[in-house]
């Protein structure tokens, strides 16, 4: 364990265990279970650093969202960069621990107001960057009319994703392998241009 006195708190390795520690707790066993002693002993770290290192547990809370979102932008970036942004973005959706901790985020979010405001902001400006690489491949494809809109596209992609996600966890897969296959199918077509 740290000696308080030792600890700068600037210490970047300390402060990322703690962050790193919720996280884990966070998708483990849910937002509920990210208490100041818990985070402190799943980092190895005594409890008082917790709120050495953020001044509220709040706070903790908070900068947790804030590195999700930003490790989300990156690599969204990054998805959508590849030769195939819409299938890699599809994979992306549907990868089980990352939208496990955005859904608890987002659960988290409906008991503090400051993380609710700032998971809109995040989700804001990630469906921005997705519906912006959606138009563009709309646009190559000619799908584009009345009915097809990108945003409306999108939204649908972000919530089957997310209930495939969420069955799955419950063990419930009843025409889960159907679905992909339809979507995979339609974002093989778009990206292809057929």
């Amino acid at each position: 364990m740290t000696d308080t006195a030792q600890v700068n708190a600037d210490d970047p390795v300390n402060r990322k265990a703690l962050l790193d520690a919720a996280e884990r707790l966070m998708l483990e066993e849910g937002y509920a279970a990210v208490t100041t002693r818990r985070v402190a002993a799943r980092a190895g770290l005594k409890p008082q650093l917790v709120h050495y290192y953020f001044e509220s547990m709040d706070q903790l809370l908070l900068d947790l969202v804030r590195r999700a979102t930003a490790h989300g932008r990156d690599t969204l970036a990054r998805v959508l960069a590849s030769p195939k942004p819409l299938r890699r973005l599809w994979e992306w959706s549907t990868d089980t621990e990352a939208t496990a901790l955005q859904i608890e985020m987002m659960a988290l979010g409906n008991h503090r107001k400051a993380i609710r405001a700032e998971l809109a902001d995040g989700a804001r400006r990630l469906r921005r960057m997705q519906v912006d690489a959606l138009s563009e491949a709309l646009e190559r494809s000619g799908i584009v009319d009345d009915v097809t809109r990108t945003d409306a596209l999108m939204m649908v992609l972000a919530s089957v994703s997310r209930v495939l996600v969420m069955e799955k966890s419950l063990g419930v897969t009843a025409g889960h392998r159907n679905v992909r296959a339809l979507v995979e199918h339609y974002l093989d077509r778009l990206e292809s241009g057929s």
